[in-house]
């Protein structure tokens, strides 16, 4: 819905200074006042609701992100103009309330935007983790060269198993659609024809775990996915498989994890743990068979500035009148991260 009177909508960035700084360029904060009076917070502290209550009034377009309060009947009580709220992160649950949706205030994620560099670094993870890149490096840095490439697997007619097709996972269905490769994906809203016209087939978790050389999570992290790569699970994983999770940590039972990779029967690349990070003396910070990294997968730096993009278009189109890309509906919220 457009702002009315054919006048400029006003966009109110609600979010702190800093992420403003990160997210957007010049160029995109200039093309946003070029179709938007544009307000932008210029405190450097989290927003306060007395302080986001006071940035929507009059408000037609909101934009938040993290460290944003929930939208609540207080932080709406002047936003009579409010019709969109553009949260510049994932997860819209942090900051939607009943309140919102009552109002027909429509809202908007930044998730399928920082899904496709998570689904990219993935990619780059699956090759890594399959040729055995930081192995082999470790081997050859000691002296060893050719007898090392046992532990070397091309990225080529093996399976990859996919648990989750959300917006990363469907992304990185796409991706891998470049290689030589059979792609297994496990998720319970997945219909059959779906999944036939993405080139990929549809099978139970157990299956999936028990067929693929890798599997990657991209579940999101709700009560029905807690603990769903767990002592069973990992019991069906072949010998010399790979476990990529760049999700969320509470999808593994890590206690199984850490006995399933010290036996040395798979291996593991973490991007995400339960909780972040792990205690320092946490085995998967010293098991060879684990890859730790500090939850990269998604825009962190100059990657961020996919969602400013985001922003704009998201803005652009309310200004014409046109449908936003990525609306979030509250019936959605129970199946999302």
């Amino acid at each position: 819905m457009a702002a009315t009177n054919n006048r400029r909508p006003v966009v109110s960035i609600v979010h702190g200074r800093q992420l403003t700084e990160e997210l957007y360029d010049e160029g995109t904060l200039e093309r946003i006042r070029q179709i938007a009076e544009l307000r932008i917070n210029e405190s450097a502290e989290r927003p306060s609701v007395e302080q986001v209550a006071n940035l929507l009034e009059d408000a037609d377009v909101a934009v938040t992100s993290w460290g944003c309060p929930t939208l609540d009947q207080t932080a709406l009580r002047s936003a009579d103009a409010l019709r969109l709220v553009v949260h510049a992160a994932g997860s819209v649950k942090p900051i939607v309330s009943d309140t919102l949706f009552e109002r027909g205030i429509q809202v908007t994620s930044g998730a399928a935007v920082i899904g496709k560099g998570v689904a990219e670094t993935t990619l780059g993870i699956m090759i890594t983790a399959s040729k055995d890149i930081l192995g082999l490096n470790q081997a050859t840095s000691k002296g060893a060269w050719s007898e090392a490439r046992h532990t070397c697997q091309d990225f080529y007619d093996i399976t990859i198993g996919i648990v989750g097709c959300g917006q990363v996972g469907r992304h990185l269905i796409s991706l891998l659609q470049s290689f030589e490769v059979d792609v297994l994906v496990y998720d319970p809203y997945l219909s059959d024809e779906e999944a036939i016209q993405m080139g990929v087939r549809s099978v139970s978790l157990n299956e999936l775990v028990r067929r693929s050389d890798i599997v990657s999570l991209h579940a999101p992290r709700i009560p029905e996915t807690r603990h769903i790569i767990n002592h069973e699970t990992l019991g069906l994983m072949r010998d010399g498989a790979i476990l990529i999770n760049t999700a969320r940590g509470s999808l593994i039972n890590e206690d199984d994890l850490v006995r399933e990779v010290a036996s040395g029967r798979i291996r593991a690349w973490l991007d995400v743990t339960d909780p972040e990070p792990p205690a320092a003396d946490h085995p998967f910070r010293k098991l060879p068979g684990v890859v730790l990294t500090p939850h990269i997968a998604g825009t962190v730096t100059n990657g961020r500035r996919r969602i400013g993009r985001y922003v704009l278009a998201e803005i652009e189109r309310f200004a014409k009148g046109e449908p936003p890309l990525y609306e979030v509906r509250q019936e959605q919220l129970a199946r999302l991260a």
